[in-house]
């Protein structure tokens, strides 16, 4: 299992593809609650950083693309522990949201999210964060890129995930 080295903050990173462009009907419940949940997010204990886009009210990251795809949008936010993003992640309304992601956006078949420890301070790009997912998908989880399940302390995670189990 992997731990929180002294002195680092765990970063995210969340991909996905939208299911339309973001002004679209078919994704405007997720769009017009996108502030809603960031803000929440960002005055969440143990926050620590959030790539931003434009400002523009409605927007959260999505002008982050990857590639030269509008569609393809990043999530990347650095936390103090594991515990302070689990408490966002499966603890708030993020959890709704989260619950219904297929509503909104495309089923990936490659890895779509990572995780990774950062020095207290740093604020990773997005470069950085996909090398870090790309290494994840190459060579599976190490200390340099894991994900949920590699995380001793995840009991958030573990207790979702056997919700889930037991549902299907």
């Amino acid at each position: 299992m992997i731990r929180q080295p002294d002195g680092y903050h765990l970063a995210e990173l969340n991909i996905g593809r939208l299911l339309a462009p973001t002004d679209d009907p078919r994704v405007a419940e997720f769009m017009a609650n996108l502030d809603k949940v960031n803000g929440l997010g960002k005055r969440m204990p143990g926050f620590v950083w959030m790539m931003e886009g434009s400002g523009e009210p409605g927007t959260g990251n999505t002008e982050n693309a990857i590639g030269d795809d509008p569609q393809f949008v990043a999530n990347l936010t650095v936390w103090e522990d594991v515990a302070s993003l689990e408490t966002f992640v499966w603890g708030t309304i993020h959890k709704q949201f989260y619950d219904r992601r297929q509503d909104w956006f495309e089923l990936l078949g490659d890895q779509h999210f990572v995780m990774w420890w950062v020095p207290a301070g740093h604020q990773p790009d997005l470069d950085e964060a996909m090398a870090r997912l790309e290494r994840l998908r190459q060579e599976g989880p190490s200390e340099h890129a894991f994900g949920w399940a590699d995380l001793k302390q995840a009991s958030k995670w573990r207790d979702n995930r056997c919700a889930q189990v037991a549902a299907e």
